[in-house]
């Protein structure tokens, strides 16, 4: 480090030449006046020898706390007259790029919050449809409910971390972040272990040939929500061991107690995929000729599984693939396309199985119908009562009145 300004150095002491003659003569090199010493600043830039009064320049750091700056810019440091550096240098020319850095997660993060909200609404009014809705309730309906209950406690979990935890909570590590953090984590592992949930119900529909009727709702409640609990207890037991810190936020290098649920998620990714490929294949051979409205259900169900187990799956993949490094553009592209993935899964769930689904939306457009069909009656109920219905009783009203004139 620095070593242009250690050959400065080097140039102060004593050192020997041999001249042709082959005698040694000792030349001594050394700079007069006062002058600030080699340096580095809090920031790690490297300040070289430099004579007192003097302006030194040197380029900005290429990285500081994990921001690429441009290096063809220059930061300033004045050696003073007293042979000491001034206590800052100023780095006036390298704010546009930490500027332009920081707006970038700034907009990431309103992209967040405004797409977990969205997701969240969505997933509201999804999983009130399904209560409301009794006439469409079946073991597949039953299924999205339970994956919408679980997207939403997951959201709700996600507005709690990011509306308590800061850096001094974090580092304090107290008990209720780590109980806070466990149950973001077992609700992410819901998500997908109801996804699964999906997955099974419609093999077992589809390729073992309509054998739903063996199928019960607490085989999936087992799945969906209880399978995920033992596996965040173990992943706590190993956070308080091995890596008890931070409100058990990030891992630390070398400690892998995070896979302890990240390997149950990626193992039902991967076995939900084989379920898509051999439904697809189902779907190409023996249901192509099929128009009945049962398998017409299945069909859409495929489809929407078809779109968000891949959505769900490169989403988190993508956890495992951040570019970091040296290149600024996809560091940004990833943290955009994360983002939005991430923070919309909610509400393309609730697309997918409650508003694109021709049970729920022919169950809502009858509801309506006779919502229309009781207010008409009722506004024509009352219009007949305000109306008179005895013409004995205009006829005198009309006499009277013609008497009295």
């Amino acid at each position: 480090m620095c070593l242009s300004a250690r050959l400065l150095v080097l140039l102060n002491q004593t050192f020997t030449i041999s001249n042709s003659s082959g005698n040694l003569d000792s030349v001594s090199v050394s700079f007069k006046g006062l002058f600030c010493d080699l340096s580095v600043d809090g920031i790690g830039t490297c300040w070289p020898r430099s004579a007192a009064g003097e302006l030194v320049s040197r380029p900005c750091p290429e990285q500081f706390n994990g921001i690429h700056y441009n290096t063809t810019n220059r930061v300033y440091r004045d050696c003073q007259s007293n042979g000491s550096w001034a206590p800052r240098g100023n780095y006036s020319q390298c704010t546009e790029i930490i500027r332009k850095s920081k707006v970038h997660y700034h907009v990431a993060v309103i992209i967040n919050y405004l797409g977990h909200c969205i997701s969240l609404g969505a997933l509201l009014l999804a999983f009130t449809l399904f209560m409301r809705l009794r006439s469409i309730r079946c073991l597949r309906n039953i299924i999205h409910w339970n994956l919408i209950s679980a997207f939403i406690l997951r959201n709700a979990t996600w507005f709690i971390v990011q509306l308590t935890m800061n850096p001094a909570v974090t580092e304090s590590n107290q008990v209720w972040c780590r109980l806070v953090t466990a149950g973001y984590n077992y609700f992410h592992v819901t998500n997908f272990f109801w996804m699964f949930g999906e997955g099974c119900y419609l093999h077992t529909a589809v390729v073992l040939t309509y054998s739903t009727d063996k199928l019960r709702k607490w085989m999936f409640i087992c799945i969906g929500w209880g399978i995920p609990f033992p596996i965040i207890v173990a992943w706590a037991f190993g956070k308080l061991y091995y890596d008890n810190e931070k409100c058990w936020f990030g891992k630390r290098a070398g400690v892998y107690t995070d896979y302890i649920y990240q390997g149950p998620m990626i193992l039902v990714l991967l076995i939900n995929f084989v379920f898509l490929f051999n439904i697809v294949r189902i779907l190409m051979t023996k249901l192509r000729a099929s128009t009945t409205s049962e398998t017409i259900q299945y069909r859409k169900a495929v489809k929407a599984t078809l779109v968000l187990l891949p959505l769900l799956g490169i989403t988190y993949m993508l956890f495992f693939v951040n570019p970091g490094g040296e290149d600024e553009v996809s560091q940004i592209v990833f943290i955009y396309f994360n983002s939005i993935l991430e923070s919309f899964q909610g509400f393309f769930v609730s697309v997918f199985y409650c508003f694109l689904n021709s049970e729920v939306r022919s169950a809502v457009r009858k509801r309506w119908i006779r919502w229309q069909d009781r207010h008409s009656i009722r506004s024509r109920t009352v219009r007949a009562t305000s109306l008179p219905t005895s013409p004995s009783r205009v006829s005198f009203h009309s006499i009277k009145q013609s008497s009295n004139l």
